[in-house]
């Protein structure tokens, strides 16, 4: 697979979430987007209930009464703090499990635009050393990441570092469910988004600002997919006359 040029532009590339947004709604697409909100909901409404009674024991056990006006500062730091969180955590284990679901999203909406949807099966054990692979890809460039937050004045930088390098590893998440299903496991996939990596970034930061939104990061996971099996369709190199078709299917 080859991506043309515009494909690295970034108002292009953070687009196709937006369109990825409009057809959460789609009917031939909502059996495939209803589980992945629902697991993103059950999860957030279990740490959500889970943190709210383990913090308002802390404040009735831990402040004395005539403190308790503390509780009006305390409580809009937890609900903060819980989004961080769960950004961090929760975002991770609810793609996790929802992640078959998210190759089936995939491979629906590659039909939706283009009429046909052949995914290639993967034997398991090159999955799971591709998967390793990812793993200790990211692993290793995390570690030093967080190391630099212990060094003063670059921790300032490591922090803008990590948030792009945060955008990179959700772009190479959700773009590679459609790149599964054609076939390319990490290796392949990391090449392919090296080409565009500007569009890759920009996709994956304004992923990222979504996960942070509260409510808009229940639905942000299948939106992503979809707009990344859009992004890989509509900015591949294919005949012309193959273009002028993804944008009528979209619509019907």
């Amino acid at each position: 697979m080859i991506l043309i040029k515009k494909a690295n532009n970034p108002l292009i590339a953070t687009g196709f979430l937006f369109k990825g947004l409009k057809l959460l709604t789609n009917p031939k697409l909502r059996a495939f987007i209803l589980i992945p909100i629902l697991i993103n909901i059950v999860l957030y409404s279990v740490a959500l209930a889970l943190g709210y009674y383990y913090v308002d024991e802390l404040i009735t056990q831990a402040i004395p009464d005539w403190l308790h006006w503390l509780s009006w500062i305390l409580w809009p730091l937890f609900f903060i703090g819980f989004f961080v969180i769960s950004f961090f955590s929760f975002t991770v284990l609810a793609n996790l499990i929802a992640s078959p679901f998210y190759g089936l999203l995939a491979a629906r909406t590659q039909s939706l635009i283009s009429g046909d949807a052949q995914i290639v099966e993967q034997p398991i054990s090159q999955v799971l050393i591709a998967e390793s692979k990812r793993v200790l890809y990211i692993i290793t460039r995390m570690l030093p990441l967080l190391i630099l937050f212990l060094i003063p004045v670059i921790n300032v930088i490591a922090s803008f570092v990590l948030a792009v390098f945060g955008a990179w590893c959700l772009a190479m998440e959700y773009l590679a469910y459609p790149l599964e299903n054609e076939g390319l496991l990490f290796v392949e996939q990391k090449q392919l988004l090296k080409s565009v990596r500007l569009g890759a970034l920009s996709f994956g930061g304004v992923t990222m600002l979504g996960l942070t939104l509260p409510v808009l990061n229940i639905i942000i996971g299948p939106a992503a997919v979809i707009g990344a099996t859009l992004y890989l369709y509509e900015m591949r190199e294919k005949p012309e006359e193959e273009q002028e078709i993804s944008t009528e299917a979209v619509q019907q």
